[in-house]
């Protein structure tokens, strides 16, 4: 990929570059699911961490979990969960936006002082076409996203995934693996040699390189 590919999948709506990794073990909790699914869930977030080389862990000590999966059968569902408004500020708006839009699914991000990634919350909304999507691809496709602070528009367009003739490979299962562009942009951006975060849109320039070396 070149840096005009890469550029994109970082740049937010209002035109400015941010493309932050986690700056800490991962901590996941997932609701929302049944065990079956749950080892699913967890099963994709250690693929694609061990992947990256990040380590995961039991407990974040600042904040328990910082990895927050929630599954949900409609957007309202949101405004009962216990103490959520504290975490998500302007939590009824977001309800009836993601409602009214269709939404099928929404992640926030919180950083560190550095930039980096401190925590993330992902909402998935299990109906309409998200329903018929097997587990292993929306673990997967989750667990991807939830690496780095991909703009918007990343994925409005690609899926992260990409489907192969044999299962279980690169992190995938059932003959879907993450895409072998966006495997590379990941494994590029957690390298040692990378900045936790980058704010200029010469990043790019810098992941692009790093895919190069391979």
């Amino acid at each position: 990929m070149t840096p005009e590919d890469i550029a994109p999948l970082f740049t937010r709506t209002d035109g400015s570059y941010l493309c932050a990794r986690w700056g800490r073990p991962i901590a996941p909790v997932v609701f929302g699911v049944q065990d079956a699914t749950l080892a699913t869930v967890k099963g994709a977030l250690e693929a694609v961490s061990a992947m990256v080389r990040h380590p995961l862990a039991e407990t974040d000590p600042e904040l328990g979990a910082n990895l927050m999966v929630f599954f949900l059968r409609d957007w309202a569902e949101l405004a009962e969960v216990p103490g959520l408004g504290h975490m998500i500020p302007g939590l009824d708006l977001l309800v009836q936006r993601l409602a009214d839009e269709g939404a099928s699914q929404y992640r926030t991000f919180r950083f560190d002082g550095q930039g980096a990634i401190r925590a993330v919350f992902t909402f998935v909304a299990m109906k309409g076409p998200m329903a018929e999507i097997p587990a292993e691809e929306i673990a997967l496709a989750q667990a991807a996203q939830a690496m780095l602070s991909w703009s918007e528009p990343a994925f409005a367009a690609r899926s992260p995934l990409a489907r192969t003739g044999v299962g279980g490979a690169g992190g995938g299962a059932g003959g879907v693996i993450l895409h072998p562009e966006i495997a590379g942009i990941l494994r590029a951006a957690y390298d040692p040699r990378m900045p936790s975060v980058g704010r200029d849109p010469s990043h790019a320039l810098r992941l692009a390189a790093r895919l190069a070396i391979g």
